[in-house]
């Protein structure tokens, strides 16, 4: 594997800053993602066991999983942690760094800033959706995520976006002053 996901989500989720998720022709730069820790994290989809959709995030480390979310956006996280444990890490903003006219036309006029910033847009600028989910991202495949050239100078830390339990565990990570990254909102239901 490219890149040590094996520990805590914690731990792993902020070690993805940085690094460059690729696919058809796009290239993102992580800028912000969100951990979820499975069955000791009542926000996460894998808190209540294995179902078919979430069956990717007990599988080991390094694995895409793949869901659609309020009936209009795909979201996209890392797998972390141990085999069997279930916990990822959601990709939550980016900068695209590769292919940039091909994340204008699959963005239809986004501004170049917000052509990634927020998991729904990050994975529509990859052209992500379910017929990735599993995918090892560190096999040679469609899909692959490079480990960050250099050592992210800041990272910050603060609560979770859109989740309505444990939304104040400090788990969003992002790194510091990027201009990629999405505008904190605390979730109505929070």
């Amino acid at each position: 594997m490219g890149m040590d996901l094996s520990g805590p989500v914690a731990t792993a989720a902020p070690t993805l800053l940085g690094a460059t998720l690729r696919h058809r022709g796009v290239a993102v730069r992580i800028t912000e993602v969100e951990a979820y820790d499975g069955p000791n994290d009542p926000a996460s989809h894998a808190y209540r066991g294995p179902t078919a959709r979430n069956l990717v995030m007990f599988g080991p480390p390094g694995h895409l999983y793949l869901y659609f979310t309020y009936g209009m956006h795909w979201a996209a996280n890392v797998v972390c942690g141990a085999d069997g444990h279930a916990s990822g890490a959601l990709l939550r903003a980016g900068e695209v760094v590769e292919g940039i006219e091909l994340a204008r036309s699959r963005r239809g006029g986004a501004s170049d800033r917000d052509l990634a910033r927020g998991p729904g847009r990050l994975c529509q600028a990859l052209q992500l959706s379910g017929e990735q989910r599993g995918t090892y991202l560190f096999g040679g495949g469609d899909v692959t995520l490079e480990p960050a050239e250099m050592t992210v100078a800041a990272v910050g830390s603060g609560p979770r976006v859109g989740v309505s339990v444990e939304a104040d565990r400090p788990w969003r990570y992002w790194i510091t002053d990027d201009r990629y990254v999405s505008d904190y909102r605390r979730s109505p239901r929070a």
